[in-house]
């Protein structure tokens, strides 16, 4: 984070806040150890290139084909205090980077587990954890085969002098997720994906994480996995729902700079949380 001097913007005062977040592309391989190895380089990276958060994307620990069973997958998943976060940890403590991760995580259900997605201070503490609320049963596929729901959505992260709110892939179509994080406080939304390839799929990506930036009047960063049975394509999308990266098809490690004063502005200029008319909704029994 970089408060730097402060400029004219619509001749209002403000400060420039910058948050540097470095955005992961990865085809993780069905061996956890070699993705683990990745993502430590990649995090040592991220120091070199002074970013204040790395941001992985869905199924960082491994990629299960879709023959593996659900018994087989249980057997890869890991306690929240396993080797695959412990290692995690203290890599972030070593760069003192936030770190946004994922993983398969024991479930007590047999043979389920949780797609979990933990967020990583840069002092080792594990902070907030996100077990992902909407699985993916469509388009053929049936995640609930093989995963439990999470039952929660999880608070707003602190990091520098932002807020970020955690969703994960299949989330993404569900507005009312990135609403509630927006309400409580959330300027960037990360969401890690594994978003998978078929017909009009990049443009569901696209269009999906647009909205959710645009109609918050947030960020949205959505790190994706690629190769496999995947897109690529990991996001950045600003508070007017401008795409600022767009990272391909390939592997790699992009580096953004986020400024929270076009959240300000964006907020300010279209002030969709503050005109909403939830008195109105709640008569309708919206959760229904």
């Amino acid at each position: 984070m970089d408060a730097g001097n402060p400029c004219r913007h619509d001749g209002d005062l403000r400060f420039i806040i910058m948050i540097r977040i470095a955005v992961a592309q990865l085809k993780s391989v069905s061996d956890k150890q070699e993705n683990l190895q990745k993502a430590l380089g990649l995090i040592e990276k991220a120091k070199t290139k002074n970013a204040d958060v790395i941001a992985f994307p869905e199924f960082l620990m491994a990629f299960s084909p879709g023959e593996e069973s659900a018994a087989q997958l249980a057997k890869r998943a890991e306690t929240l205090d396993g080797p695959f976060v412990s290692a995690l940890k203290q890599a972030a403590k070593a760069s003192r980077i936030a770190t946004l991760a994922t993983l398969y995580e024991t479930c007590a259900i047999p043979e389920r587990v949780y797609d979990t997605a933990v967020w990583i201070d840069g002092d080792g503490t594990l902070a907030a954890v996100y077990r992902k609320l909407h699985l993916y049963d469509a388009f053929g596929f049936k995640e609930s085969d093989k995963f439990r729901p999470g039952a929660d959505i999880a608070a707003p992260a602190p990091c520098a002098e932002a807020r970020c709110g955690m969703m994960i892939c299949y989330d993404l179509r569900f507005p009312e997720m990135a609403r509630m994080l927006a309400l409580g406080g959330a300027e960037i939304l990360l969401a890690p994906s594994g978003w998978v390839q078929g017909d009009m799929k990049l443009d569901h990506w696209q269009t999906m994480i647009k909205a959710r930036a645009l109609e918050n009047g947030c960020y949205v960063i959505a790190p994706d996995q690629t190769g496999n049975i995947y897109i690529g394509h990991s996001l950045v999308v600003d508070p007017f729902g401008r795409i600022v990266v767009d990272m391909g098809d390939g592997e790699g490690l992009e580096i953004v700079d986020l400024d929270l004063g076009i959240v300000a502005e964006a907020r300010e200029k279209l002030p969709l949380l503050k005109n909403r008319r939830a008195e109105v909704y709640a008569k309708h029994f919206l959760g229904r």
